[in-house]
């Protein structure tokens, strides 16, 4: 029985160990050649410390590839660098809070280099403020930010998040073109049974979009995403030439950078499992039809990137561009 304990530990000691030096791999190639594209997909955990109720205490901070969240984790565990899972290309940086918020931020960039595996090793503090490479430049708030997913609950005006779930376990991958995040929710709880879902976040080599996929056990309605309605920043919504895709979106002055800045979001949506758009207190909301898969995309453009977006004409027009891809291909 011990030998068998033992052989345990030292696998997971060696899965560990392999997992920290695959994306050991991953970063040294990508600065190996820095102005190349490149895409990225991070999850960071403290090792070495310990537990007291939900805080995570001493410890220094490890790239793994893979992880079930601990029950002890929450909202400001000091556990998990940054509070969630990276992706991040040459343009743009995006962080997923892996918390009852399930919120996604944006890092806006001021360099086209990689910048996340520095970000947050000093806490999750310093990343609010100004820096050579950028910052968290979004306030999601207690919304879904840019892209998330959540259920709308129509009786309450409200965005369910992720408040009940059994567990999560998320895994993170890096291709030559494209990484991604998968997220699996076990015994996510809003009303009605208990149900499992899974989601891939895809970030690619190129441009400042995110693929969203989206996989349930059981189909239900109220499936949404959005954007953060921030105050008197209008939204707008596009429809593709064919009707088979369309976008809302926001821009300007929307950061919580306190700079003469602007910022565009959008989310695309396929428009056959489009149900309604619902501006809530706290979001612009997109409501599929009942389901159990949906794929969408979201992006940020910040007017501070550089050779950016540097307009809301540039903006919109960019996301045109996109919608036209969208309805010929069905796919960016």
């Amino acid at each position: 029985m011990k030998f068998s304990v033992f052989k345990i530990v030292i696998a997971g000691a060696f899965l560990s160990s392999t997992c920290s030096l695959a994306q050991v791999s991953v970063i040294e190639k990508i600065k190996k050649n820095p102005k190349a594209p490149f895409s990225y997909a991070e999850l960071s955990i403290k090792e070495g410390g310990k537990w007291e109720g939900n805080q995570y205490v001493g410890g220094t901070f490890k790239n793994i590839n893979e992880l079930v969240l601990p029950a002890e984790h929450t909202d400001h565990s000091s556990y998990i660098r940054y509070e969630g899972i990276g992706l991040e290309n040459n343009q743009i940086g995006y962080r997923l809070y892996l918390d009852w918020r399930n919120a996604t931020d944006i890092f806006g960039k001021k360099v086209n280099t990689l910048v996340l595996p520095e970000v947050g090793q000093d806490g999750f503090e310093s990343y609010h403020h100004d820096a050579p490479w950028g910052q968290d430049i979004l306030k999601s708030g207690r919304t879904i930010g840019i892209g998330s997913y959540g259920r709308y609950d129509e009786q309450n005006d409200f965005v369910e998040t992720f408040k009940i779930v059994k567990n999560t376990a998320v895994k993170v991958n890096n291709e030559k073109e494209q990484s991604y995040a998968t997220i699996n929710y076990k015994g996510w709880k809003t009303w009605g049974d208990a149900i499992d879902l899974q989601s891939k976040l895809t970030i690619f080599n190129k441009d400042r979009f995110v693929k969203v996929d989206l996989n349930l056990t059981n189909t239900i309605s109220g499936l949404c995403t959005g954007i953060v309605a921030i105050k008197n920043i209008p939204v707008k919504q596009g429809i593709s030439k064919n009707k088979k895709w369309a976008y809302i979106a926001t821009y300007g002055n929307q950061t919580e950078t306190k700079k003469d800045d602007n910022l565009g979001m959008a989310v695309f949506y396929p428009l056959e499992s489009f149900d309604k758009y619902v501006k809530t207190k706290s979001t612009h909301t997109v409501v599929f039809k009942k389901t159990k898969s949906i794929s969408y995309y979201f992006l940020g453009a910040w007017s501070l990137e550089p050779n950016g977006l540097k307009t809301e004409e540039a903006f919109y027009q960019d996301l045109d561009k996109k919608l036209d891809i969208l309805d010929k291909t069905h796919q960016l």
